[in-house]
């Protein structure tokens, strides 16, 4: 059972994970964000300046404008007092001076004839001496030395104070020549809530400035990132093989530099690949022209080596001893050179993709049995394969991958040779594993390799080297695959796989030749007699 705290603990990872996802992979996502925070910083800059630059003027206009009519109206009414007034005539001169314009409330405090201190209200309810600083009490009472600087030993002094949320100036000064002392307290409610209407609209501003900006950065990355856009697309055009691909190029920035860059990369890059096509096509041409071309004189010189063979082996002995030898030679070497012409053609066949299966349901035992019976080899070969398995594939070409498997397996592994058939889900596995020593590691990528032989000293040994390459291809004309590793109880293992049925893969063949007819109009020959090994 999961524990709530392990819950709590994985959710730091889930939402780290969620970030991972969010990263700005999007280019254009990027710009809109870089926009909108160069915005919003820009905008949020100018909007706190602005702001505090009109809070200080309007709270200095305020507060310079109620200063000064209190210094009038304390010079004027509570000058005008006797030296020690009573408290309603300070009462009188305070409610006076609070129906001043600028609205604030006024405290007189003096000493009657006993020497008591009597104080004045205005507004008892609202301001009493106890709302009145301490410090500014004592530096309204502190006499200053006079002097030429100083031309007056008290002074107006101000300050602002905060009282359940509304904002107060408090200013106080004493009449100079022995008057009362008196303080004024003005709300400053209106102006907080003429800077906070501020506020709010600089805020709305920023707000507007923001979608602004974003919509600013869409538009420019639209603009920027469309031919991006498109130049992604050509570029995936032209990895697909479509190398007349090319970009539409208008302006003169260097975007478009790019977009031009591109189209002269393109229009190279297709001719080059055109001349290479060309060129291997010639190639392969030439190969399927000097096949048949040697076909001809090849039957002619096969006839007259299988007569000598025939008169080499005759009991009457017509052959001189001495020569012998030569016209044996003779003789494997014709049938040599007649095997390579035939696996040239029929690489030359693959090459062109003009090969083409002809499909047929076979019993894969009686396959396997019959190819190696064509050879010979049901002594040297023990068959593990269930009678009765039938899969749907080109009989002659399984011949000749099995004839090239099994034949490469006996010449150059050596006996035991052990073929395995099984069934794969819809997948028939053939396994040839020999009794031989094993490839070495730095041959197994290259045993597929067309003319490759492992060893560079016996380049005219056994094999043209084009046997696995042909049973390879043959393997995937059907869909398949061969591998080859080494066993680990000793020996070299090929492996087969092909499809039960590849009629999928099967293409119609042309109106103009037969079935499996190969691209010059000549049907495949039987191309599976031993010999027809690879390395």
């Amino acid at each position: 059972m999961t524990k709530p705290h392990d819950k709590l603990r994985g959710l730091p990872a889930a939402r780290k994970k969620i970030l991972s996802g969010l990263r700005f992979t999007s280019l254009r996502l990027r710009l809109v964000v870089v926009f909108a925070l160069v915005a919003l910083t820009a905008a949020v800059s100018a909007s706190g300046i602005a702001y505090w630059l009109n809070r200080e003027a309007v709270l200095t206009r305020a507060q310079d404008a109620a200063l000064k009519d209190f210094r009038q109206q304390l010079q004027t009414r509570a000058g005008a007092l006797p030296l020690n007034p009573t408290q309603d005539e300070l009462q009188t001169a305070a409610g006076q001076m609070a129906n001043s314009s600028q609205r604030y409330s006024v405290l007189l405090i003096s000493e009657n004839a006993s020497g008591d201190q009597v104080l004045g209200y205005s507004d008892l309810e609202s301001f009493t001496l106890a709302k009145v600083p301490k410090s500014l009490r004592d530096a309204v009472k502190k006499e200053q030395s006079v002097s030429s600087g100083n031309k007056s030993p008290y002074h107006l002094y101000w300050q602002r104070t905060v009282d359940h949320g509304t904002p107060y100036l408090v200013g106080g000064a004493k009449v100079i020549g022995g008057g009362p002392t008196g303080y004024m307290l003005k709300s400053l409610e209106p102006e907080a809530k003429d800077l906070s209407s501020l506020g709010w609209s600089l805020a709305i501003a920023t707000a507007l400035a923001l979608v602004g900006s974003a919509l600013l950065a869409q538009a420019a990355a639209t603009t920027v990132l469309k031919p991006v856009h498109r130049l992604g697309v050509a570029a995936r055009r032209l990895g697909e093989g479509k190398l007349d691909t090319r970009l539409r190029v208008s302006g003169t920035d260097e975007l478009a530099d790019l977009s031009r860059t591109f189209n002269r990369t393109a229009e190279n890059l297709e001719k080059k690949v055109a001349d290479m096509s060309a060129r291997d096509e010639a190639s392969r041409r030439f190969v399927a022209d000097m096949s048949h071309e040697l076909r001809t004189p090849l039957t002619a010189i096969t006839a007259v080596t299988e007569v000598l063979e025939e008169e080499l082996d005759a009991e009457t002995g017509s052959v001189d001893p001495m020569i012998e030898p030569a016209v044996r030679l003779v003789v494997s070497e014709t049938r040599r050179l007649n095997d390579l012409v035939e696996n040239l053609m029929e690489v030359t066949r693959f090459d062109a993709g003009t090969a083409r299966l002809v499909l047929d349901d076979v019993d894969i035992a009686d396959q396997i049995t019959a190819c190696i019976d064509a050879r010979a080899w049901l002594d040297a070969v023990d068959l593990d394969a269930e009678r009765g398995t039938t899969v749907r594939l080109d009989p002659r070409r399984l011949d000749v991958i099995l004839a090239n498997l099994i034949g490469n397996a006996l010449k150059h592994g050596g006996s035991p040779v052990k073929v395995s058939v099984r069934l794969d889900g819809d997948s028939l596995v053939i396994s040839v594993r020999d009794g031989g020593p094993g490839i070495p590691e730095d041959v197994l990528p290259h045993v597929f390799d067309r003319f490759y032989k492992a060893s560079a000293s016996r380049p005219r040994s056994e094999g043209s080297g084009l046997g696995l390459s042909i049973a390879l291809e043959n393997a995937h004309i059907h869909g398949g695959e061969i591998t080859a590793a080494n066993s680990p109880a000793g020996g070299a293992v090929f492996t087969l796989r092909l499809p039960r049925d590849p009629s999928p893969l099967t293409e119609e063949p042309g109106p103009d030749r037969e079935d499996g007819a190969d691209a010059d109009g000549d049907r495949g020959e039987d191309r599976s007699e031993e010999g027809k090994e690879q390395k």
